[in-house]
């Protein structure tokens, strides 16, 4: 699968908004795993100084990637192609 970094702007985001968020994109790719659809939810990461949140996902497709962010009710600026350079 393709990872894909969804980038955000989440200035003044409450930190208890920010976990609902990230545990609905985890719902929502468990949901759509269900449905038959190949995305996961990897990890993200906050910069809480200027809002910027980048968070990746494995997946199919970049749409696949954008209509869970849609259907998880997430706000996103857009969505990349991007390599997980995790040693």
């Amino acid at each position: 699968m393709t990872v894909y970094m969804v980038e955000r702007e989440l200035k003044g985001i409450a930190m208890k908004d920010l976990a609902a968020a990230q545990r609905a994109a985890i719902g929502m790719a468990e949901t759509m795993r269900g449905e038959g659809r190949d995305v996961r939810y990897i990890r993200s990461t906050f910069a809480p100084g200027d809002g910027r949140c980048m968070c990746l996902f494995e997946g199919d497709s970049a749409d696949v990637v954008r209509n869970l962010n849609d259907r998880a009710g997430i706000p996103y600026s857009r969505v990349v192609e991007a390599l997980d350079l995790t040693p």
